[in-house]
């Protein structure tokens, strides 16, 4: 059965390029992102690793560990590594999972079967620090991610996670949220006393509550 938002992500053991973990244990109280790659030695996903440990940083802000993983070997992931940091001008400073028996990439559904037995969908997950799923995106093996867009997507789901808001269309950090629905209007003033814009009955925004 496919992995659905708001389901526990499921725990595991695995060897990695910074050594064996367990999954839920290393999260510990993190947020986390989970995301896969096809094969070691992929074009596009060496610019994904590079990009992401470039952003080592802005996760660590966002009190987040990510960790990749591909169904080749350790071995195997040592030598890309290599590549990355050559190509890239940066430096790997996260876990890279070996799944050769892929045992992780079936856990979470990443097997594509119409491509190939052993390549793996190149999903991505962000897990909340109750372990649940908060989102999973999916892209084709033609397509980077946009991780402008991944962290964009974390300041709100940690930001809605804590207060009764929605983040608008092209939302970004800073910007007015959406007061959800459950909110009556007799009780936004307690709850928002930056104050509010009644666009409709079901449409009120505000400044950004946590800024």
């Amino acid at each position: 059965m496919s992995l659905r938002l708001g389901d526990i992500a499921p725990d595991f053991k695995a060897d990695t390029t910074e050594g064996p973990i367990s999954f839920h244990e290393w999260l510990g109280d993190k947020w986390g992102v989970l995301f896969s790659h096809p094969a070691d030695y992929t074009p596009v996903c060496t610019t994904e690793l590079g990009a992401t440990a470039k952003l080592k940083s802005e996760f660590e802000k966002r009190n987040v560990k990510v960790a990749a993983l591909s169904v080749d070997g350790l071995e195997s992931h040592k030598g890309w590594i290599k590549d990355i940091n050559e190509t890239q001008n940066t430096t790997v400073n996260f876990p890279i999972i070996a799944d050769e028996d892929r045992k992780v990439a079936e856990l979470y559904d990443m097997i594509h079967p119409n491509a190939s037995e052993k390549f793996t969908v190149r999903s991505l997950f962000i897990i909340g620090n109750d372990k649940k799923i908060k989102l999973i995106i999916t892209y084709p093996a033609s397509t980077g991610r946009n991780f402008t867009e991944i962290l964009r997507v974390i300041d709100s789901l940690q930001l809605t996670a804590n207060y009764s808001v929605a983040t608008p269309a092209n939302w970004k950090d800073g910007e007015d949220v959406v007061i959800t629905p459950a909110v009556k209007d007799e009780d936004i003033a307690a709850k928002f006393p930056k104050g509010y814009t009644r666009v409709k009955p079901y449409l009120r925004t505000t400044p950004q509550p946590n800024k």
